[in-house]
């Protein structure tokens, strides 16, 4: 399989295992993922030949520039979704981020429209998830979709070097080193989201001491994969194939 055969197949596996997770529903969401040392940009298509977010093949991930505009035509009649902006904006800006996830998980939605803070509210429970709350978590303050250069411009802004960004009334976008990557953290960020929800029908939830906050942000116990658009390694890979073993299995 060719570099790009195989990243166009990955893109593909995340989408299905994001909407096998209820994150992305129907043909809402995308994923992409850049080929390293390229400007070449590798998405989830829209159109009247896509089988929605869930059941997404290889062939429904198309190529486009930076500007958000196909390379070449689709057989299919396949085009790049409404906010490629949102993948354009952010690899323009961080020459770190090889891929970018946008969907629509409804715990986080909850937190946006009610102004709500993200809590760090467990630690050896799930440490990869409550590590992104250690900081307070960047929100685009807009609800309307990012479906031009300026509006992706905005989120990018918004989201700055942080490798996810909520959405106000909206959803989530997420970027990482690979497409698993950026799409375990909107994973992670989801759960957070649903364990901060749950915890306040119950009563008043209280983050975990800063003291085990720093111990979790000095262990390295999820290490991320060096190079540049490659697989997950370690406990990641391990994470991933058993989401992947609940969408593909």
């Amino acid at each position: 399989m060719s570099e790009i055969d195989d990243l166009r197949t990955r893109v593909a596996q995340a989408c299905r295992v994001l909407g096998s997770l209820g994150l992305a529903k129907g043909a809402t969401g995308h994923a992409s993922a850049r080929l390293p040392g390229t400007d070449r940009v590798f998405i989830r298509a829209r159109g009247p030949g896509e089988l929605g977010v869930r059941f997404t093949t290889m062939e429904q991930v198309v190529e486009v520039g930076l500007d958000g505009k196909l390379v070449r035509p689709n057989a299919q009649g396949l085009e790049a979704p409404l906010e490629v902006f949102i993948h354009t904006s952010i690899y323009k800006v961080r020459p770190d981020v090889y891929a970018v996830v946008h969907v629509h998980p409804l715990p986080v939605v909850l937190f946006t429209i009610t102004n709500k803070p993200i809590l760090p509210l467990y630690g050896a429970y799930d440490p990869a998830s409550a590590k992104l709350a250690f900081k307070p978590i960047p929100t685009y303050p807009r609800s309307i979709l990012c479906d031009t250069p300026e509006r992706g411009d905005e989120l990018a802004a918004a989201m700055g070097q942080s490798n996810c960004c909520m959405m106000k009334g909206h959803g989530i976008s997420t970027a990482g080193n690979n497409v698993e990557d950026a799409a375990l953290t909107a994973i992670h960020l989801t759960n957070l989201a649903d364990v901060n929800y749950q915890a306040r029908l119950l009563g008043d939830p209280e983050p975990i001491p800063k003291e085990e906050q720093e111990f979790f942000m000095r262990e390295d116990l999820n290490p991320k994969a060096v190079n540049p658009g490659a697989a997950p390694q370690g406990r990641e890979a391990a994470l991933w194939r058993y989401y992947v073993s609940l969408t593909d299995g």
